[in-house]
């Protein structure tokens, strides 16, 4: 870098680390005023911003007024549009109401180091505290070091020590689902899941599982699919193949909308020939060809609901938005058989 590029590069919280002596995340830390960075390294990173001329911007308003008024989302490319955009909305809708904004981090896809970025550049910004709604297995110790500090929910998501986690009982919706065709006299359920690195995913599967072995079944294969309609058409052509299944639990809805259209065009109807049961209950599920027997999640309300838990409004969250109640529509019926 030449003397002429250094001076017009803006000083950086690194180069603010580095004056003093100490990590990036303890800048921000010390920037924020959180408890946990003594006063000796709080003044040292002071004097550093002096010296190397850093405008911290928002993490200096944080620092003189307690709060940068922001709240970071952290949000996953993938799996489910209507899920991830209903909670974008119930999140902004919260916190615009208490006077807050929403800075989002997007991840394209499910990987630790990715997550370390968009926690750690939210963490830079100052904000107040983090909604997660990314549902990553492993949690890293810098995950763990940066929100550690920072209030944190999770929506049925990657969890760390201090977070608070918000959500239906995904092994419990599980159940619900698989419950509800054993009761309406199949003899065996079908399981179209999620990927596997999903927490929500594995959950509703071992859902599904204890529900089958408490009724004595030794449970089917298992087929995958990755969220999306296509996936669970691809699955659902195979489903079509076997005449004797008669009831498929499928992991979301639009994997659901996917297995329906699989099967009508192979002749096979539905609830006539196979019933079919899925989870979220987005707003489409009400509206498919025939409308969707689903466990329901109410996305927006997770969102507004992990804003109310981050800014100490307990008593504003609905306990119901956590209950597995599944709607029954007109996917799901008894087997010919009964």
């Amino acid at each position: 870098m030449t003397e002429d590029t250094a001076r017009l590069r803006q000083p950086s919280m690194a180069d603010v680390a580095r004056a003093a002596g100490v990590s990036a995340q303890t800048v921000s830390r010390a920037l924020r005023g959180s408890p946990n960075v003594n006063p000796e390294t709080r003044r040292r990173v002071l004097v550093a911003v002096e010296q190397v001329g850093y405008r911290f911007n928002s993490a200096a308003r944080a620092l003189s007024s307690g709060r940068s008024h922001t709240i970071g989302l952290v949000l996953l490319a993938s799996g489910g549009y209507y899920s991830r955009s209903a909670v974008t909305a119930g999140v902004e809708a919260a916190a615009g109401a208490a006077g807050y904004a929403v800075s989002i981090a997007t991840i394209a896809a499910l990987d630790t180091g990715l997550m370390e970025q968009s926690l750690s550049k939210l963490a830079d910004q100052g904000v107040d505290g983090f909604v997660i709604a990314v549902p990553l297995i492993s949690v890293t110790r810098k995950m763990e070091e940066i929100t550690r500090d920072i209030p944190t929910v999770t929506l049925d998501g990657s969890r760390t020590a201090g977070a608070r986690v918000l959500g239906i009982d995904q092994q419990e919706a599980g159940r619900v689902a698989t419950q509800h065709l054993l009761d309406l006299g199949h003899r065996q359920v079908w399981h179209l899941s999620g990927p596997d690195e999903w927490i929500e995913a594995r959950r509703r599967r071992q859902g599904w599982q204890e529900c089958l072995a408490a009724a004595g079944i030794e449970a089917p294969p298992i087929l995958e699919g990755d969220w999306s309609p296509d996936s669970g058409y691809r699955q659902g052509q195979i489903i079509a193949m076997i005449p004797e299944v008669t009831a498929v639990f499928v992991a979301s809805d639009e994997m659901a909308f996917g297995v329906i259209r699989a099967l009508h065009e192979r002749g096979r109807s539905v609830p006539d020939d196979v019933s079919i049961v899925s989870v979220d209950d987005i707003a489409l599920a009400a509206y498919s060809a025939p409308p969707l027997t689903t466990v329901r999640q109410d996305f927006y309300r997770y969102g507004a609901a992990a804003v109310a838990l981050l800014l100490g409004d307990e008593a504003e969250v609905d306990t119901s938005v956590v209950t597995a109640s599944l709607t029954v529509r007109a996917s799901t019926a008894p087997p010919r058989s009964a």
